[in-house]
């Protein structure tokens, strides 16, 4: 079939085998590029199929040898359909570690079952034995506890008062004002459920009660915190709310770890075009207006960028690990920094739809948003007759 981008709003429902390649393959490339460092052994990486999962992922494999577990939901295509672009990525992932003789294995299924934790608990510990690094990056706006069988479902709200401020519609350029109500203190809940740090705890219990996870082991958690133009639809929203239960999480766990030498921690990232960011009113206007700040003072990075830095410069720095005064990792010290957020401050009130492209990046917030599925990548024939049929090698359904 050929096949093309389809959107319906912030989400594309199509994704291309071969671009998602490409764009891993370029991942690859760039960690292969900054050379080896001494990192983890052996990694599990939970949401590892796009985003901070899959370049984290990435860093390990082919930046320090590691052997990696992933884990992400299934996608099957058809004739008629594609997979996900998360599916494509992890079976260019499986192929280009297996090329390079790497260990990696794919666990497919919901991470909030317990039935997928039984599954990659067996897996880890009949590949690998124990893991001593577990990464936490699940994105997803529903989750049924496993416990009690309640759904919850997260959502995008402000808290306490209506916020309103510029948004764009990323696809046509148009800059609109936008209010949103604030969350009832049900959705709040929800919203943690979902978000917060209760699947993380659970994962690390699971680990450790089976023996897989090695004493000294690292857990980490991304998260975000921003600027003060985004903090009430964000950090003091529903979402920021969950944010503090999963830095509340990550204390606890430290707390549990440390005696026998393990950490957890929270990495605080930077914004960037994801498909979890693209959902957010206010946030695709800020990171393109961001993005072109940041790539005129050279300090512009992507996921691998990060999850590369993350690992040399912070996790597995000889000198030890910097963190803030709040126990948190901060790679997003570039963004955060008093000279992009005076700059993007300059810009924002001068934005308007006749000017966006010129005061902002958002060409490139748009063409990384199709990236993310595998299309507008250098190279690829989107003409060809493709099938969208790809199997993934070493997977457990």
């Amino acid at each position: 079939m050929i096949i093309k981008p389809r959107t319906r709003g912030f989400i594309c429902t199509t994704a291309h085998p071969a671009g998602c390649a490409h764009q891993v393959q370029q991942q690859v490339n760039y960690v292969q590029s900054q050379g080896q460092f001494t990192g983890p052994r052996k990694v599990l990486v939970i949401g590892a199929s796009t985003g901070y999962g899959l370049a984290a992922r990435v860093a390990a494999a082919f930046g320090a040898g590691a052997a990696t577990v992933g884990v992400y939901r299934p996608s099957t295509a058809s004739e008629t359909r594609t997979a996900s672009a998360g599916w494509y990525n992890s079976a260019a992932f499986e192929e280009m570690a297996y090329t390079s003789g790497l260990r990696s294995y794919s666990v497919c299924g919901d991470a909030f079952t317990t039935e997928t934790k039984e599954r990659t608990v067996e897996l880890i510990r009949r590949e690998l034995g124990q893991v001593d690094l577990v990464i936490y990056s699940v994105a997803s706006a529903r989750r049924t506890d496993p416990q009690t069988g309640a759904v919850h479902q997260s959502v995008l709200k402000p808290i306490g008062s209506p916020y309103t401020n510029t948004t764009v519609n990323f696809h046509t350029g148009e800059l609109s004002t936008v209010q949103i109500e604030p969350a009832t203190e049900a959705e709040i809940d929800d919203t943690v459920h979902v978000m917060g740090g209760e699947d993380w705890q659970l994962w690390i219990e699971a680990l450790r009660d089976s023996g897989v996870l090695a004493e000294d082991a690292v857990t980490l958690a991304f998260s975000y915190i921003g600027p003060e133009l985004t903090q009430a639809v964000y950090r003091d929203g529903t979402i920021g709310r969950a944010k503090d239960h999963l830095e509340a999480t990550a204390l606890q766990l430290n707390e549990q770890l440390a005696p026998t030498g393990g950490r957890a921690y929270v990495a605080v990232s930077k914004g960037l075009v994801t498909q979890s960011s693209s959902a957010i009113p206010v946030v695709p206007l800020y990171i393109s207006v961001l993005y072109k700040v940041m790539k005129e003072q050279g300090l512009h990075e992507g996921c691998i960028e990060q999850a590369y830095r993350l690992y040399k410069d912070f996790l597995y720095n000889p000198e030890g690990t910097p963190v803030d005064g709040q126990g948190r990792i901060r790679i997003d010290d570039h963004e955060m920094s008093h000279a992009v957020q005076t700059e993007v401050d300059r810009i924002w009130p001068m934005l308007s739809t006749e000017n966006v492209y010129e005061y902002s990046d958002l060409a490139g917030y748009r063409r990384e948003f199709f990236q993310l599925f595998g299309f507008e990548s250098g190279g690829i024939d989107y003409e060809a007759d493709t099938d969208p049929v790809v199997a993934i090698r070493n997977s457990s359904y």
